[in-house]
């Protein structure tokens, strides 16, 4: 019997000991993908990500790097104290038209692990990214004259409910 117990105690002392954290353990993102949204081609446009050191002991980014020569980022250097955030961002260059999904991994002191956080959109040539601003522009002037229009039935009916009363 006491070598049963001895035998799992020291199997639980060597678990722990050797126990690996993960990124998830010491850092929490605001979010891990950011959606720059539409681009005009040739107009670099910076995202920056938030990370909040969730451990208990002072958080160390050693490393934010691309994955394509196409981003690229700075990030907070000096220990991020727990409960504190620190910030990694990076920068899309927009060269080629089209859908792009971008990555950086992001190498935390003392973590083995790398984490991948994401940057997402779309590229429009200057002519097909020109057209898209006068057609977003013509649908918000629409969408506000029609809510102008809405907006005086709802007082007349607000008027009349409240000379009821």
């Amino acid at each position: 019997m006491k070598k049963l117990i001895l035998s799992v105690a020291a199997f639980t002392f060597a678990s722990v000991l050797f126990a690996q954290k993960t990124a998830a353990d010491v850092a929490k993102f605001d979010t891990e993908t950011i959606n720059q949204g539409t681009l005009k081609q040739n107009e670099p446009k910076e995202v920056r990500f938030i990370v909040t050191n969730i451990s208990k002991e002072p958080l160390i980014i050693e490393q934010a790097n691309p994955t394509c020569g196409c981003t690229m980022g700075d990030y907070t250097k000096t220990p991020i104290a727990p409960g504190a955030t620190g910030f990694i961002s990076a920068k899309f260059n927009a060269a080629n038209a089209g859908h792009f999904d971008k990555h950086l991994t992001v190498k935390f002191a003392g973590i083995d692990e790398l984490k991948s956080i994401t940057i997402t959109g779309d590229v429009l040539t200057p002519e097909d990214y020109d057209k898209w601003v006068l057609e977003n522009e013509a649908k918000k002037k629409a969408e506000a004259a029609a809510a102008a229009a809405a907006v005086p039935a709802k007082s007349t009916k607000t008027k009349a409910k409240s000379a009821k009363n």
